[in-house]
């Protein structure tokens, strides 16, 4: 299987669905442990590919004060799309959430041609968009380390299967894992966000994954990891706030752009409309 050719075809897919529902996409990025090459495709186990959709109010929106779209569509095939409003992905990547920073370190993704000049500025601009407020980045990763440890035997409906099998959920397990790799390797080894995000320990995490320790186990490697996040944040996070918000406004500039372009592109159409 060509793995690249796979996800992407599958990612096509979703924009196209996302089309046909009426959305005004600008660009859908993939979500996912694809980003840190822990997919796995075999008869055990078979990787979702899930993404998250950026796209476009309307003007009759914006008129009548419509709430902005923030929503999960789950496909047939339990693959989720998360879809958010341009406006609500800006103020995600200002809450300096480590999942929304994510996209836009991902090689996977497919952008409306119409807005790819944009997309490729938020691209560049990556870096200090991930560093709004490192203080809030780090809180969010020892967050949803927490998070993880919490739903690790949590009985939640979508993960019975799981907790029956084996006890605790693998999956949430080697998140927990991957979030101290992640910490450590930024903070204390200095490496880039961009190799952060792939992980240097896949065959234990896959491992880890499918299941292979038991629930004992499981909890002592659970709480060594979360643990150890915690203290590796905790050391770093500075007593002052220190906030990017130089970043903070060339974001909102670009943002405005993005969306007085569309605002432009459809009342061109309405022009054309009446003409006709």
């Amino acid at each position: 299987m060509n793995r690249e050719k796979y996800i992407m075809d599958n990612l096509k897919g979703k924009y196209n669905y996302l089309l046909e529902k009426g959305y005004k996409v600008v660009a859908l990025f993939l979500q996912g442990s694809q980003n840190y090459n822990l997919d796995i495709y075999d008869d055990d186990y078979k990787s979702d590919i899930d993404a998250k959709a950026i796209i476009l109010p309307t003007l009759q929106d914006i008129i009548l004060n419509k709430t902005p779209i923030s929503t999960t569509l789950v496909l047939d095939n339990d693959e989720h799309i998360e879809v958010k409003d341009i406006r609500i992905m800006k103020d995600m990547f200002i809450k300096q959430n480590i999942s929304y920073i994510e996209l836009l370190y991902t090689n996977f993704k497919i952008v409306n041609e119409e807005y790819k000049e944009y997309i490729d500025q938020l691209l560049m601009m990556r870096d200090s968009i991930a560093t709004i407020n490192k203080n809030q980045f780090l809180r969010c990763i020892k967050g949803m380390s927490m998070e993880k440890v919490k739903a690790m035997e949590h009985p939640y409906p979508t993960l019975i299967d799981k907790i029956n099998k084996y006890g605790y959920d693998p999956k949430q397990l080697h998140h927990i894992i991957r979030l101290c790799e992640f910490v450590e390797r930024y903070l204390i080894q200095e490496e880039s966000l961009e190799d952060c995000y792939l992980s240097s320990q896949k065959d234990f995490l896959i491992e880890v994954k499918k299941g292979k320790y038991d629930l004992e186990q499981a909890r002592s490697m659970s709480v060594y990891y979360d643990s150890r996040t915690k203290i590796i944040c905790d050391s770093f996070i500075e007593e002052i706030e220190n906030i990017n918000c130089e970043a903070i406004e060339t974001l909102n500039e670009l943002i405005t752009k993005v969306i007085k372009h569309s605002f432009i592109e459809e009342l061109k159409m309405e022009d054309e409309y009446e003409d006709y």
